[in-house]
């Protein structure tokens, strides 16, 4: 299937030029810690812990430099906090008066780039969210859980997800929708 549908990965440095926000979708418990839910790895799973590693890495680098995040670090001034799952994320975060956290948050604080996100890529291609100009997608801080055939078969009304398969997938669908994709992420020096 790589060979079929190639993607092509970047590199990211990002820079004090570009206002950059992270977004940080499913780094939960219940989907990244072995045995802690349904979604959850049965044994430790190098996808999803390299993506815990470098999410919280981003994060750290954001933070040292006061960049917003959204995201459950509650002791951080820049961060939004917002508990929000990669299938709800844009359209969880509406409000009851029909005004959007997610959308306030871009807008606040005039972000131009978004880390890690796959969410509101058609968001950004309809131009519904300026001032938003690019959507990065972390491959190494991007996974996906793995429900192999044989897992699924023995449950009822499960949908088979073969983890290296749908992580390919789900970058490439997010480059469809518009955003880039990259391998490594670093910060240029102040």
């Amino acid at each position: 299937m790589k060979k079929e549908l190639p993607l092509e990965e970047d590199s990211l440095v990002l820079s004090q030029d570009v206002k950059t926000g992270l977004i940080l979708v499913d780094v939960v418990n219940g989907f990244c810690t072995v045995g802690a839910g349904n979604l959850a790895p049965m044994k430790p799973d190098k996808q999803i812990s390299d993506m815990v590693e470098e999410s919280a890495r981003l994060a750290r680098l954001l933070c040292e430099r006061k960049w917003p995040l959204s995201s459950g670090w509650k002791n951080e001034p820049n961060a939004t906090l917002r508990c929000k799952n990669c299938i709800d994320g844009f359209i969880g975060s509406i409000q009851e008066d029909d005004s959007n956290l997610f959308v306030d948050w871009v807008k606040n604080n005039q972000i131009k780039t978004i880390c890690v996100l796959d969410f509101v890529s058609s968001a950004l291609n309809r131009r519904i969210l300026t001032p938003l100009e690019d959507v990065i997608a972390y491959s190494s801080a991007f996974a996906t859980l793995d429900l192999p055939v044989h897992v699924a078969r023995n449950i009822s009304g499960a949908l088979v997800h073969p983890q290296d398969l749908m992580h390919h997938t789900g970058l490439y669908m997010a480059k469809g929708r518009g955003a880039r994709i990259v391998s490594e992420v670093s910060v240029a020096a102040l």
